[in-house]
């Protein structure tokens, strides 16, 4: 069985987390993307950044409106 080469690409990307009902976006975070699925790699210390910055309650640096919508089949 042959395995493809994945190509990892450094970019910056804006994380979303959801934590206890209220969604965390953080934008301009480095990281390495799989070109082909989009799949995102976080070095540890870039984990531990995001974290304090969620954790932190500082003021974020804007707000911005979502649309939500509801699954129905």
């Amino acid at each position: 069985m042959t395995h493809e080469q994945e190509t990892l690409v450094e970019k910056k990307v804006t994380y979303t987390l959801e934590l206890n009902g209220q969604i965390f976006m953080i934008e301009n975070v480095p990281a390495r993307v799989n070109e082909e699925t989009g799949e995102q790699f976080f070095s540890p210390s870039t984990v531990e950044h995001l974290q304090q910055i969620i954790l932190s309650g500082q003021q974020p640096d804007h707000f911005t409106e979502v649309p939500v919508y509801y699954y129905v089949a």
